[in-house]
């Protein structure tokens, strides 16, 4: 797209003013003098973040927008050039000129954040690269194995195995699950014990209703902590409460000045932070939860580690205490909503009866694949490969960090699939960070959106779900955004340093 100066046609006389269009109804009268060109470029954003102008659309020959407004074409292809610069639309030879991104909800990440949905509306909106957190590698997704395993179990079904199953889950995939806890978690459990939901998410919303109808009105959560965990708790009509994490984990002496019942923890693999509850804080939890506490245990990213130890579960050392959830969404698919729970005998009948009401169950085929997948040793094996993968994509995050932020402080680097950086001692808004990557087509979480009390600001990049092409480029993408914030603020970045976790 070529430059010239507003109003001029190349080669030519400037053009009559005062056109207009059907095209977004523009009106050129409308423009501030001098400004037509930004007033133009500016009603294109506005189209294309309300979704009048969807990803995809073609916005019109700048010869032909030109002659409608009668303007002259250098203005056009000016006020285009805008928009390509900032990562919304690309030239795409003989289609034109196509939007190809999207600006976040305007002005919703620094909003009360539990009143909105921003979270899933940002996850619809499209992206060059999507550093988002809590995806792993779905292009590693093991088809074969689970064509292979699809197969064999339909070969092996009867007719009335297509009925409706057991709300409570399908057996072999509770039998499966147990063992694959006892392998990997250190878990002895039996299958009926076992609730299989579909996901986290749901296995949240089911204790909500039972803490709920047992009495319990408070829940405690880690702070900073999933937002989306919080809203499935709000969801179920409990009020959250926050307690601080620190180095340690979760602040139990906090925890039992709250006066909450219930506790939401992610003890192996603390999000964001990626710190593990230490022994100390282990001992006094449990003592709080012998004492009558509830621990919901989130085994968050708990497969996925590089640099440390296992962590034992919380659920091995306190079953009578610790409501302890699971899934293969970090491990396979989301798309798969194949989770399980673990819960007290007290709590069990009701959560199987919430279950049933619920939804009577998780189909049943792709729970008896994933019991196959987990008897034969391919889940393992699966694991073990995309472990290799994942550490070779934190790596070079890691090292694009060191070069492009500066002013970070990396916190989680020994484990999950997310890397957490703060800016200490910065000031500025994440939310405003995030805005500016994500209209140059890279998207990730703010800080903010997981922290209840104030900090500093910080982003949630997540490395495992794209190769090391993206990452880099990513990360460059968030070094320039916060180099032009920093400048605006007269604010130089810092030394950087990594935060095992």
């Amino acid at each position: 797209m070529s430059r010239s100066k507003e109003g001029k046609v190349q080669g030519s006389k400037t053009p009559p003013a005062g056109g207009g269009a059907d095209f977004l109804q523009l009106d050129v009268g409308r423009a501030p003098a001098g400004g037509r060109t930004e007033w133009l470029a500016e009603r294109l954003r506005a189209a294309i973040a309300d979704g009048t102008l969807p990803v995809g659309s073609r916005l019109p020959p700048s010869r032909v927008l030109a002659a409608e407004l009668r303007v002259s074409r250098g203005l056009v292809t000016e006020a285009y050039q805008r928009l390509a610069e900032t990562g919304q639309v690309a030239g795409r030879g003989r289609a034109g000129t196509v939007v190809v991104a999207a600006p976040p909800p305007a002005a919703a990440a620094p909003a009360a954040p539990l009143r909105g949905g921003f979270v899933d509306a940002l996850r619809a909106v499209p992206c060059r690269i999507d550093l988002s957190p809590g995806v792993p590698d779905l292009a590693a997704f093991p088809r074969t194995a689970w064509l292979q395993a699809e197969r064999r179990v339909l070969a092996g079904l009867t007719p009335a195995d297509f009925g409706y199953g057991n709300p409570q889950g399908a057996p072999a995939l509770r039998e499966a699950v147990v063992g694959w806890l006892a392998r990997n978690r250190g878990i002895r459990a039996d299958p009926g014990e076992v609730v299989v939901v579909a996901g986290v998410a749901q296995a949240l919303g089911l204790l909500a209703h039972v803490l709920r109808e047992d009495g319990v009105r408070r829940v405690a959560v880690e702070d900073p902590g999933s937002l989306g965990a919080r809203q499935q708790l709000e969801y179920g009509r409990l009020e959250t409460v926050p307690v601080r994490v620190d180095e340690g984990g979760l602040d139990v002496t906090v925890l039992r000045a709250c006066g909450a019942r219930a506790a939401l923890l992610t003890p192996a693999h603390q999000f964001p932070t990626g710190v593990v509850l230490d022994g100390e804080r282990r001992r006094e939890l449990l003592g709080w939860a012998a004492a009558g506490g509830v621990v919901i245990e989130d085994d968050y990213d708990a497969e996925h580690r590089y640099d440390r130890a296992p962590v034992p579960a919380l659920r091995a050392l306190l079953p009578e205490a610790v409501c302890y959830a699971g899934s293969v969404s970090k491990l396979l698919a989301p798309a798969l909503r194949l989770g399980w729970l673990l819960v007290p005998p007290r709590h069990l009948d009701a959560v199987v009866a919430a279950k049933r009401y619920a939804d009577l169950g998780n189909p049943v085929l792709a729970q008896l694949v994933l019991a196959r997948l987990m008897d034969s040793g391919e889940l393992e094996r699966h694991l073990r490969f995309v472990r290799r993968r994942h550490r070779g994509r934190r790596d070079a995050m890691l090292r694009a960090i060191a070069a492009e932020l500066p002013g970070a402080r990396v916190h989680g680097a020994a484990a999950g699939l997310h890397l957490m950086v703060t800016f200490e001692g910065a000031d500025f808004e994440d939310t405003a960070l995030a805005s500016a990557a994500l209209e140059l087509g890279v998207k990730a979480h703010p800080l903010s959106w997981h922290r209840m009390a104030p900090g500093p600001p910080g982003l949630i990049l997540g490395y495992a779900a794209g190769p090391k092409g993206d990452i880099e480029e990513g990360i460059a993408v968030f070094g320039a955004a916060l180099r032009k914030i920093l400048r605006n603020r007269r604010q130089p970045p810092r030394g950087s340093r990594v935060v095992q976790g």
